[in-house]
Order: structure tokens, then sequence, then C-alpha cells
């Protein structure tokens, strides 16, 4: 993926977030400098990354709310409407862990089937890092302090609260993985 790609993910990301959602347009802006930031856990696969972190809340833009389930919403818009690269909406149908909140929604069958997780750790795991420390508002934060904020603004009994506490084993791991291979970087 290059650069290219990328610079059409963010301009697709602000049409559809910045008016309607101007909080989540910070939010995605916030992911996509993380990943910039993020980019060496990757290798040469920093413009997917930088691109899927600016999409992954696509799917939230008013007009595009279908199912009310972001993660799938966003992925089919930019497979259908788009033609967007498959593995690009595979990170983006499957971000942060989405096929555990799949299943609290009663979509987990849907999503499995029309968007398979993408068989890259690396990948998965640093979309899971940049979008789990960076706030709502777009500033960067701590993992632990990211997911109380998400249980607080939620609540621990909704959909999103019970996903958060089954997710966060996992997201707990996905973010120490990627800060060990951060820590690893040459300098």
């Amino acid at each position: 993926m290059n650069r290219e790609m990328a610079e059409w993910a963010w301009s697709l990301a602000m049409a559809e977030l910045a008016g309607p959602l101007p909080r989540r347009w910070a939010h995605s802006q916030g992911v996509e400098q993380r990943a910039r930031e993020a980019a060496w856990a990757v290798g040469g696969e920093a413009e997917l990354l930088a691109s899927a972190a600016v999409l992954h809340d696509v799917g939230y833009a008013p007009r595009l709310a279908a199912t009310g389930f972001h993660p799938l919403d966003g992925a089919r818009f930019l497979r259908d409407t788009h033609g967007a690269d498959g593995r690009l909406v595979q990170l983006v149908a499957n971000h942060s862990f989405a096929l555990l909140e799949a299943e609290e929604r009663g979509y987990r069958g849907v999503l499995e089937e029309e968007f398979p997780l993408l068989d890259d750790q690396r990948l998965v795991d640093a979309l899971v890092y940049c979008d789990m420390t960076t706030t709502a508002d777009g500033k960067v934060t701590s993992v632990d302090a990211r997911l109380a904020e998400i249980t607080a603004r939620y609540g621990s009994d909704s959909v999103v609260g019970r996903f958060i506490r089954r997710a966060s084993p996992d997201i707990l791991a996905a973010v120490s993985r990627v800060e060990a291979a951060l820590a690893a970087q040459p300098r």
C-alpha cells in the first residue's frame, strides 16, 4: 500500500466524519498519528496501518450506520462503495477485537463470513495499539485509561461495556506486544 492510498483514506475519513462527528474525527486523526509513530512495528506495511487507523471508525458516520455496528458498516462501505484494498477492509472490520463485540450484537457469523480475520498479527496488534492508546479526543493515553474511559462512557452493563470487559485481556496483550516491538527498535 502506498502513500497515495493513505492520502485517499485520510480524505475519505475526513469527508465522512469531520462534519457530523468532529470528536470521532479527532479520535481517528489521533489513531492515525499513533500509526505513524508505530510504523516501525509493521515494517513495510506502514501505509496500510495508517490507512486503517484513520478509517477504523468510519462506520460511525450517520449516513453509513446501516446496522449500528460500526466495524461492519465501515467495512461494507469501503468494500462496496469504494472497492478498497481487501486487507484494509479486513482491518477496519476486525479492529480492536470487533468479533467479540459482534458476538454481543448478534453479528459474529456475518462479520466472520464477510470479513475473515487478517492473517498478520503484527498489523492486527498495531491497530489495536493505536486505537487503544488514543483518547476519544485524539490524545495519547495509556491502555488502562482508555479501557476505563470506554467503560465509563458506555456503562459497564452496556453491549460495549460487556465487550470491553471480555476483550480487555486480548487488548492488553496486543498493546504489550507492540510496546515490546517498539522498545526493541534500533535507535
